[in-house]
Parts: C-alpha cells; structure tokens; sequence
C-alpha cells in the first residue's frame, strides 16, 4: 500500500475543519480553513468515486455509473488524517476521498455534473434506477 505522506494524490493545500454527512438531503458538506464550502450531492460523489472501480487503472478507463439519482450515505469514516470513506446504501464503500480530492470536486463540481449528464446521454443511460 502506498504511503500517505509520500503519495502526491493526497498532498493539501486546504483542510476540512469539518465535515458533515447531511442525510436526508443526501449531501456531504465541507468545510475547509480557508472559509470555503462545498456541498456535495452523493450522487455525484458516487458517481465520481476514486475508487479503481470506477475510475479504472487510465482515464480510458472510467466508467459511467447509471441509477444513481436517490443514493445515499450509510457512513462517512475516517481514513487516517488525509480521507474518508464514504459507504454509500447502494453497497459501494471502496472508495478514499481524499481532502485534496474533495476539495478538487467541490472546484469541479459544474464541469463534473456536466460531463456525467453528457455521458449517461451519449449512451443512453439513466440517473434513475432500471
């Protein structure tokens, strides 16, 4: 397993000072100490998870995750002092979210959603469940 604190993919700028899994509304708020916000849908967290099963081992790779419109959280754990795991209810948990990857999907998160509306498009996909 790579470490950490050598590991360019989770080197920060900006750390969360808290960070809140809203249930009910299915989204997950950052905080970071610069002021800055996000809330993120876990729909789009879902859909946009690092884990290699969803992004692959290349950026050819990536796949496109239909009926996820109504996902929600089970959990949100800690990962050491530099990610979360987010345990989805649609059993997806592999997943290590990074600060500097939420931070990067919370700068993203109009170009994100829509690249993910533009794909499920092109190939006639669905948010919804089948």
């Amino acid at each position: 397993m790579t470490d950490p604190g050598n590991d360019p993919r989770f080197d920060t700028q900006h750390w969360p000072t808290e960070i809140r899994a809203l249930r009910s509304e299915r989204r997950l708020e950052v905080d970071f100490d610069d002021g800055v916000t996000f809330s993120l849908p876990a729909e789009l967290l879902r859909v946009e998870s690092p884990s290699a099963e969803v992004q692959g081992h290349s950026p050819r790779q990536k796949q496109t995750v239909p009926g996820k419109r109504e996902v929600g959280f089970v959990a949100v754990e800690p990962v050491g002092h530099y990610a979360v795991r987010i345990v989805f209810d649609d059993g997806h948990n592999t997943g290590i979210y990074s600060w500097r990857y939420l931070r990067e999907m919370g700068e993203s998160q109009d170009r994100l959603w829509s690249d993910y509306l533009a794909a499920l498009d092109r190939q006639g996909l669905s948010r919804d469940r089948t």
